[in-house]
């Protein structure tokens, strides 16, 4: 299992879009497995992600706002970053 790395977790502005993630995906209704599956990556990398426990990539974090149908800027409105 990929550990967070203790360098970014628990960062303030990986905290606020890892929320804004989790918001806009319960507001789409989607599962964190469903998401997950559409957007390519694992399950439990997802967890973590909207935990702020990831330092996303921008493909990753462009295929996470794909799925939840919103722009890259719209997230990060979203988690007022």
């Amino acid at each position: 299992m990929a550990r967070p790395s203790p360098r970014y977790a628990g960062d303030p502005v990986l905290i606020s879009i890892g929320q804004a993630i989790r918001e806009l995906r319960a507001e789409l209704g989607l599962s964190q497995e469903t998401l997950a599956y559409e957007a390519g990556v694992d399950r439990s990398y997802m967890g973590g992600v909207e935990r702020g426990q990831h330092n996303l990539s921008a493909i990753t974090l462009a295929r996470i706002c794909k799925c939840l149908g919103v722009s890259m800027w719209e997230l990060m409105r979203r988690a007022d970053v």
